[in-house]
């Protein structure tokens, strides 16, 4: 398809007041300013002189786009264009030009009157983002006409509605240390950098604000998009990166495309932090917002539309701003948004967003062609400094309705062999605005810090904290994970553990891991040791195999505890009730069938052999003569399907890390099969689970989860392998566990099992004036447990131990479901959680309560 003509009216719209939409009132105003234009050019007969220049934020140097630039006392006047450029022709007499935008302190700056031609630069000040006082007087007000055509034409205008498009990327990210109070600048680490700082003070320009680089990227990429099946892929060209403590890695230059930079205000809601924040022109408008038709200018056949915007609840996640509206289509033009420090976000002094579209006249589309976005991350105290995260795109050459093979999208992102090899003059060409000199002197900056000892020093401590290990680069292999060092439990006593991992630069195919541990009191040496092989990275595949011998403890092992790394580390203390020893040994292959579709196969045999008083009946139906046993072997396969279509995968060195599946569900099937007499296996049997799970928008009052799994064991088995619920008898509260059931309080053989958590972000407690300013944020949560066991595992459990030890047996569900229900504040202090807990059903079950209050601690924004 021929690629269309794109066309711009940003620089054609006005910010003025609202005005009469009349023709004959045009003409009548037309013709009275081309007399006084003529009068003023008769009367002083003079050269047309020109100022230009570009208007930025004081506090980050970032463009500031769509600002009023006048001269004052005449009718000469402009808007800077989306880079933050002006440029005012005008006849003399002229002593200032006054520059002007709403959320900014107004600026004049005075003119060179013997200039024919001159530069003038204004920096505003950030100030108060209320809108200007406007009067509606009775009857409707006239944006909300204006705004139910918007809502009404969304699905025509908004660009994922198109059967495809392609188009190029250009994308440019920087971090910055900005606010440095004088106690910040005066640390001894601080101190180290002061030539750095009095280097970057030459360029900040007469108002602006310190800052200091430490990350500075670029990047250019070709998106590619299909609706039918709907399919998104990048695939990165080139990237450019100087960060401190950060390399130009895959992961960094996959983070650093396109496709994390997309802000589509044509949908409900945007998911920025990942927060949700209301659309101004979502379905639910007028729920949050109030808007003021500031302007309509005639474009020659409708008038455009200029409207301004704020929330009617200043603590919901809702924007203040202005769009521009095309009056053909009711297509966005332009639109600046910002969220201020009273939203209910912790951290976050502002967001800004802003975007311009241009006009595909083939397609009647206006289209995305550049966003930049500013996030301002407040300073914890006064101590510290604050962080701004500034992105910019980019986007051109747009084709439109010529979709791809499916399979060409199968790959959501990825990089071109020669990403990292470039020169100066590519990226000359790339750029759609050249450097400025704080950016050039940025990228100079960066790479002055990063040799800092003290900065090194703080990387490392920083990478520690974040990945969990301490990096030797000299042996190509990290230590730790730190969370795992030290455990006290009534079993081990105190408990050393240490292990290892290989880095990539030891092989990008081989990955090697271990550990070992050892416990004080049982005098005992644990370890264990992996290794993987990566096949191929497109589609990843996978196989490796590995070996333990550990203390496992029953309810509350590994496999239980799954990803929850914090819960696993914390479980091996304390009293260590039902401790096993189990030797491990297993082999795996993994492979990405198509995007989404993951297939696994694993081979594994372990043993347990417990340390508390159990037994089962190797002939259950002998009665009490049946012979015991209190020690087994299994031998199993492991078939597992994972379907999650929307996820998003990033391949980090040797490792491949989730994104996130958007609000669409995952599914998991698993099928287990034991073998016995191979490989020394006791038993035959059958496992099969299912499991979906989802995180999604409720509307407008909230966001829920999900975690539904299906289970069945049609097998006769000792109740070390039938399935155990996680319990929880700590005092955090645990997202995936029961919190109100204890350890290894049921167990059974076929179940059900729901967990739901409600998050109503601020929609309640947001409009009490007593509690909204504590941005406390109320949730729900609902847990169901239910299931059964057969008669013939129940008779395969015998009474006692081979020492004549009785054996505490479990629980089994009856006629009704384990449930609780709980409900909760996030947020307290910006980073506590309490919930309060109901357990509703098998009250009479031993060392059990009605109800309890848990406690947890996260960072959240």
């Amino acid at each position: 398809m021929r690629l269309g003509t794109m066309r711009n009216r940003s620089e054609g719209m006005h910010t003025g007041r609202i005005s009469v939409d009349r023709n004959a009132f045009f003409k009548i105003i037309s013709s009275l300013f081309f007399l006084i234009l003529s009068y003023s050019g008769t009367a002083y007969s003079q050269t047309t002189h020109v100022i230009k220049g570009r208007v930025t934020d004081a506090s980050t140097g970032d463009a500031i786009p769509f600002a009023n630039v006048a001269i004052k006392a005449s009718l000469y006047g402009t808007t800077t264009n989306f880079d933050g450029f002006y440029q005012l022709n005008y006849n003399p007499p002229a002593d200032s030009i006054s520059v002007t935008y709403v959320g900014y302190e107004n600026r004049s700056k005075a003119i060179k009157a013997d200039l024919t031609e001159q530069t003038i630069d204004v920096q505003l000040a950030p100030g108060s983002t209320q809108l200007r006082e406007v009067k509606i007087f009775a009857g409707e007000n006239p944006a909300w006409a204006i705004l139910r055509k918007i809502v009404a034409n969304r699905k025509t205008n908004n660009i994922d509605n198109l059967g495809a498009y392609e188009y190029e990327s250009y994308n440019k990210i920087q971090i910055d240390i900005d606010n440095l109070s004088e106690k910040f600048r005066n640390r001894k680490a601080v101190k180290k950098m002061t030539h750095i700082v009095d280097k970057y003070d030459e360029v900040k320009g007469e108002n602006g604000e310190t800052i200091i680089p430490i990350f500075i990227s670029e990047s250019v990429s070709n998106v590619f998009y299909r609706r039918d099946p709907k399919k998104k892929k990048e695939i990165i060209n080139k990237t450019k990166i100087s960060g401190v403590g950060l390399t130009d890695g895959s992961l960094t230059s996959q983070l650093i495309g396109s496709s994390f930079q997309q802000y589509n205000f044509y949908n409900n809601w945007l998911n920025l932090l990942e927060k949700d924040f209301v659309s101004p022109i979502s379905e639910n408008w007028k729920l949050y917002y109030e808007y003021y038709l500031a302007d309509s200018v005639y474009n020659g056949s409708s008038y455009d539309y200029h409207i301004e915007f704020e929330p009617r609840q200043e603590q919901d996640l809702a924007f203040t701003g202005n769009f521009w509206v095309d009056g053909d289509t009711y297509a966005l033009t332009q639109i600046d948004v910002n969220v201020g420090k009273k939203a209910n976000l912790n951290f976050i002094e502002k967001i800004k967003i802003q975007q311009s579209y241009e006009l595909f006249e083939d397609e009647g589309k206006w289209l995305t062609s550049k966003t930049r976005v500013l996030i301002d991350v407040d300073e914890p105290t006064k101590q510290t400094a604050g962080m701004l995260l500034k992105f910019y795109s980019a986007n051109s050459n747009f084709k439109l309705n010529a979709p791809r093979d499916s399979k060409f999208y199968d790959t959501s992102i990825e990089l071109k062999d020669d990403y990292m090899k470039h020169d100066s003059t590519f990226w000359i060409k790339s750029r759609p605005e050249a450097l400025s000199p704080s950016e050039r002197l940025s990228f100079q900056l960066v790479d002055s810090l990063r040799v800092l000892p003290v900065v090194k020093t703080y990387t490392e401590i920083l990478n520690i904290l974040v990945n969990g290990y301490k990096k030797i680069d000299k042996w190509n292999i990290d230590i730790g994970p730190y969370l795992f060092l030290y455990a006290n439990n009534a079993v081990e006593g105190h408990r050393f553990r240490m292990g290892f991992r290989t880095d990539p630069g030891f092989s990008r195919k081989w990955i090697f891991s271990g550990y070992g541990a050892y416990g004080t009191r049982d005098k005992a040496f644990k370890y264990g040791a992996g290794m993987d092989y990566i096949i191929d990275r497109k589609p990843w595949t996978m196989a490796g195999i590995s070996y333990s011998k550990d203390l496992e403890r029953l309810g509350v092992s590994a496999e239980t505890i799954g990803p929850n790394t914090l819960f696993g580390a914390f479980s091996r203390f304390g009293a260590f009730r039902r401790a096993y020893w189990q030797e491990d040994v297993s082999a795996y292959f993994k492979r990405e069938v198509v995007k989404g579709l993951t297939g696994s196969v694993q081979i594994r045999h372990r043993d347990f052999r417990p340390l508390f008083p159990f037994a089962y009946k190797t002939q259950p139906y002998a009665g009490i003569d049946s012979p015991t046993k209190s020690a087994f072997d299994i031998t199993e396969i492991n078939f597992e399907t994972r379907f999650a279509n929307k996820e998003t995968f990033l391949q980090n060195d040797n490792e491949r890390i989730s994104m996130g599946n958007g609000n669409s569900p995952a599914f998991t099937l698993r099928y287990t099969l034991g073998v016995k007499n191979f490989l020394g296996g006791d038993f035959n049997y059958n496992k099969l689970s299912f499991n979906v799970k989802q995180s999604f928008r409720t509307g407008v009052i909230g966001r829920t989860y999900y975690n539904l799994t299906f289970g069945l064991i049609p097998s006769t088995l000792p109740y070390p392998l039938l399935y155990t619920p996680l319990g929880n008898e700590s005092l955090f509260y645990v997202d995936n566990a029961f919190n109100m059931m204890r350890y290894f309080e049921f167990v059974s053989d076929r179940y059900v099992s729901l967990r739901m958590e409600h998050n109503f972000e601020g929609f309640l407690l947001n409009r009490i004036p007593a509690i909204k300013k504590l941005k406390w944020r109320m949730l729900a949560t609902g847990k169901l447990f239910y299931g059964s066991i057969s008669e013939s595992n129940l008779a395969l459990t015998a009474a006692t131990d081979d020492a004549g030890h009785e054996i505490q047996l479990f629980n089994k569900l009856k006629d009704r479901p384990y449930v609780e229900l709980g409900y909760g504040i996030d947020n307290i202090l910006k980073s506590g959680r309490i919930d309060f807990i109901h357990r509703l059903t098998y009250l009479d079950n031993p060392n059990v309560t009605p109800f309890a209050v848990k406690i947890s601690f996260w960072f959240s924004l």
